[in-house]
């Protein structure tokens, strides 16, 4: 199919656009059967929707003549639940329908309220807005409605998620009853359901999108890392595919600031959106990766909801999605419009249970892999400037004769060493990564744990706790080494583990200074050894030959105190401090 049977002046703006075909959703929408229909239409992120939208309008905004309808206030109104992607929208239209002579006027907030009133009271055909901003502007009078033909509700899933409910109803019930609407939206919940069967008459259903996949363009791969590990991992991966473009997605506004900064120390190309940045800001930041001054970004699922991307090859998903939709949705910028994309998925020893889980409800196979090595990167830089030098370039006389001079004075050698060592100079070092080596290493003898203090952590088995990763995280928290590691004994809820007695006091009081870097990991001594059985019967001390006793069972009872009571004090309820009732 072709964009032969279009108006002249669009078949023409698709052409200088690089247009050759229409993607599947646009033939979809160009169909005999979609003319003038309500249409319901699922398609996956950068397949080429905006257009198709924009295609599908074409009837109402045109006159015989392929020329734009004269008009005082909008015939076309589209709906996007992001700044970012409302801008977006309004420049693919604008390219489309500029030659046609169709305005585009938009509506987002963040943007001059009174500039946007002012260019709607010149009339435009087309309307592009966020549900807030629009509802404000319908409020005041400012946004007449009564001659709208066409609604476009994009990516209605994500404005329902975001709480727009209200703010879509005002705005469809101020349409004409006649009006066509046109929902695109990547995933069909209850609630899109329900605002279809009220707003859409008779809506033909189209999808391009398989049931069986999350997006066929993008490799998942998914990684088990210690906690405290996950920086150093952010950092390594960057550093081993060196996308184009990157964003890595963290929960809060706090994570992404203080990732940002971690990767801009290093020498990182990085920018932040979240949503403490100001509109003027997130512009510049887009622009930032857009220009290719920077190939990172570091945001929340909400500042990054719009963003498109062309070079974004890589999505670092830093902390975990809350749900498939979510995984799918930051996944989705990128792998689009044919192109290949990879998203990593940064798990916690500790949840690994739970992606899996998410995983096969998203129907996703993932690869689990283990994060790239310092010494892999190394390698892979070495490839990568190899293919740079050893590339064919155009030579000109100026740097024949600055290559002239550069051999006068040093070996072919010694420049040679000279380029590598600039071009690694320019690189960020890559991290050593606690998780690396699984392998066994030695330990100290029993002997050297005579008297060596214990101490509880608050995970066990339930929690996934492995003295594969316990091991790394304890000597890193504690600065100590392996071979001041004893026994480590993991039980149901808890573990506890000895430490050789002449670090002890240095091991916690490192550990506790280090508390935030792993959510919900807590440490408490252990008066004395672990107990066998009964928590107050003490074991035999251990002389290197018996078999080491089992890790104490926590026992269940009403208005329990602490599970240990620190040095010096025990948990008798005399000896407890009652708590004083503020009234």
């Amino acid at each position: 199919m072709t964009f032969n049977k279009l108006p002249a002046l669009l078949s023409e703006a698709l052409v200088t656009r690089g247009y050759t075909a229409p993607t599947p959703v646009q033939a979809a929408v160009l169909e005999a059967e979609a003319k003038g229909r309500d249409l319901i239409v699922s398609a996956q992120t950068g397949s080429g929707k905006t257009v198709a939208f924009g295609l599908a309008m074409a009837d109402d905004l045109l006159d015989e003549k392929g020329m734009a309808r004269p008009a005082k206030t909008p015939l076309a109104l589209v709906i996007a639940p992001t700044r970012e992607l409302a801008l977006q929208v309004s420049r693919e239209l604008d390219w489309l329908y500029s030659d046609a002579g169709a305005r585009v006027v938009t509506c987002v907030g963040g943007m001059n309220p009174s500039l946007e009133r002012r260019a709607l009271a010149r009339g435009a055909q087309i309307v592009v807005g966020t549900p807030g901003r629009l509802r404000d502007h319908l409020e005041r009078g400012a946004l007449d409605l009564h001659s709208l033909a066409t609604v476009v509700l994009d990516e209605a899933d994500e404005m329902l998620d975001m709480g727009f409910r209200e703010d879509l109803t005002e705005l469809l019930d101020a349409t004409p009853q006649d009006r066509r609407t046109l929902l695109f939206s990547a995933t069909m919940p209850k609630p899109i359901i329900a605002l279809a069967r009220r707003y859409q008459r008779d809506a033909l259903r189209i999808s391009t999108v398989e049931e069986n996949r999350g997006h066929g363009d993008i490799s998942y791969q998914a990684m088990a890392i210690a906690p405290s590990d996950i920086e150093h991992a952010v950092v390594n991966l960057l550093r081993f595919h060196e996308a184009e473009t990157a964003i890595l997605f963290c929960a809060t506004r706090d994570n992404v600031r203080h990732l940002h900064a971690s990767l801009t120390e290093r020498g990182f190309a990085a920018v932040a959106l979240s949503g403490e940045h100001s509109q003027n800001e997130r512009n510049h930041a887009l622009q930032a990766l857009r220009d290719r001054r920077a190939r990172v970004c570091v945001a929340t699922d909400v500042a990054a909801r719009g963003i498109d991307l062309p070079s974004l090859s890589l999505v670092i998903h830093v902390e975990i999605p809350r749900d498939a939709e979510i995984l799918q949705h930051r996944s989705g910028r990128t792998g689009r419009a044919g192109k290949k994309g990879t998203a990593i998925l940064l798990v916690p020893y500790t949840r690994r249970r739970r992606v899996e889980a998410m995983l096969r409800g998203a129907r996703i196979a993932a690869e689990w892999v283990a994060p790239p090595s310092a010494e892999e990167i190394r390698h892979t830089d070495n490839e990568r400037l190899l293919t740079r030098l050893l590339a064919p370039i155009e030579i000109d006389d100026t740097d024949r004769a600055l290559a002239s001079r550069l051999l006068a004075e040093r070996s072919a050698e010694e420049i040679a060493a000279a380029l590598v060592h600039i071009h690694r100079a320019a690189l960020p070092e890559p991290e050593e990564l606690l998780a690396e080596n699984n392998a066994p290493s030695p330990r100290a003898s029993r002997s050297d744990f005579e008297g060596g203090a214990w101490f509880r952590l608050n995970i066990g088995r339930k929690h996934n706790a492995d003295p594969r990763w316990l091991l790394p995280l304890l000597c890193r928290r504690g600065n100590v080494t392996r071979g001041e590691i004893g026994a480590i004994r993991i039980s149901e809820n808890e573990t506890v583990f000895e430490v050789q007695q002449a670090v002890a006091t240095r091991f916690l009081a490192k550990f506790r200074r280090k508390v935030d870097e792993d959510e919900g990991v807590e440490i408490t001594p252990v008066d004395g050894q672990p107990n066998t059985t009964h928590r107050h019967k003490r074991s035999k001390p251990d002389n290197g030959n018996s078999r080491p006793p089992r890790p104490p069972r926590q026992q269940k009872t009403r208005n329990a105190g602490p599970k240990s009571a620190p040095p010096g004090q025990d948990n008798k309820p005399g000896n407890r401090k009652k708590p004083s009732r503020k009234r």
